[in-house]
């Protein structure tokens, strides 16, 4: 009886012991998914577009092994500080334009809308991919540190979206516009002033009247997000083609991520550009054509040509203040120049 006891109390550790040696691989696999914390400058509703496809595809493919928690506009830190917690690894990476970021790299004045560097949205890719931009871009980050640039697509065109009607120059002076700081910068000689608030705010501060409307973003954006909801009017005229924006990460938790990973991560942004980029052009045309909340209106090309003269001055201000400046400035110089030889479809009017 003894032996008997003896050999099932032995048989009964050999169970537990094999079970938990079955179980271990599961245990193991769950204590190595990488986690990352990922914000996004979009709210929620523009989120769903713009980012939320991304974290979703990404989380999907890796079966377990990176999993990104996905945070909208300001939900961790302010965008305005994305750079600096992103750099510290507060967050591990981060959708945004470099201006809105208060990046430090040479290259920030350009992410976001640089006045009237491009037409539309493809110029953005092309720009990156076969203009040179990329090389510019991720060399910039690298002498900043601690971040690591990704990818860069072109988004939306940015219009006025506003209370009140704007059909000339002088319509412009005064309102207190939610836009991004270059922009800002270079409307004020219009008399815009800009205002600098969080992104879920800006709805809001139109209803309250502190702000008279946005120059954030174009048409297929304003109906998401809810802004034409508050708003009246639409300006066709745009300061810009196409938003710059990029996928950022930590410097070091890039170089944690195993090469199958960072493959799998740039075939999803790839992805994600390229769904954006129908996305926002089939919107813009759909909406001015059959939007029933924003009325359109125009200031007539020939006084426009005013803000595009005063565009090519604010390029050679910022071309002055480094070498990276002036190499990019001359990139846009010379690939205007070759959309407008080309002529239609690349430029319009």
């Amino acid at each position: 009886m003894s032996n008997r006891r003896d050999f099932l109390r032995k048989a009964g550790v050999a169970t537990v012991a094999g079970a938990g040696a079955l179980a271990a691989p599961a245990i193991a696999k769950a204590q190595n998914t990488i986690r990352w914390r990922f914000q996004t400058y979009a709210g929620a509703a523009l989120g769903e577009h713009v980012t939320k496809p991304i974290i979703d595809a990404i989380n999907t493919a890796a079966k377990g092994e990176l999993h990104i928690d996905l945070y909208y506009a300001d939900q961790i830190v302010p965008t305005s500080e994305l750079f600096r917690a992103l750099q510290a690894g507060t967050i591990d990476a981060v959708h945004s334009d470099d201006d809105s970021m208060a990046s430090p790299a040479e290259v920030a004045t350009f992410g976001g809308y640089f006045p009237l560097a491009t037409k539309q949205i493809l110029d953005v890719p092309v720009l990156f991919k076969q203009y040179g931009l990329a090389d510019i871009w991720r060399e910039a980050y690298r002498k900043v540190g601690g971040v690591v640039w990704l990818a860069a697509s072109g988004q939306d065109p940015c219009h006025f979206v506003t209370k009140k009607p704007i059909r000339s120059l002088a319509d412009l002076h005064g309102l207190r516009l939610y836009t991004f700081p270059t922009a800002g910068r270079f409307l004020g000689q219009f008399g815009v002033v800009p205002v600098s608030i969080p992104y879920e705010d800006a709805q809001v501060a139109v209803q309250t009247g502190e702000l008279d409307g946005m120059c954030w973003c174009g048409i297929t954006e304003s109906y998401t997000v809810g802004w034409a909801d508050v708003t009246d009017h639409f300006l066709i005229n745009n300061i810009s083609g196409a938003w710059i924006g990029s996928f950022f990460v930590n410097e070091k938790k890039w170089a944690e991520l195993p090469p199958h990973l960072k493959s799998l991560l740039m075939t999803a942004i790839e992805a994600g550009n390229n769904y954006r980029d129908q996305w926002y052009w089939g919107g813009e045309a759909k909406l001015r054509a059959g939007g029933d909340k924003l009325k359109l209106t125009s200031v007539p090309m020939a006084e426009w040509k005013t803000v595009e003269d005063a565009a090519k001055t604010f390029w050679k201000e910022i071309a002055q203040q480094s070498e990276t400046a002036a190499k990019v400035v001359k990139i846009f110089e010379d690939y205007n120049a070759v959309i407008e030889k080309a002529g239609a479809p690349y430029v319009f009017g």
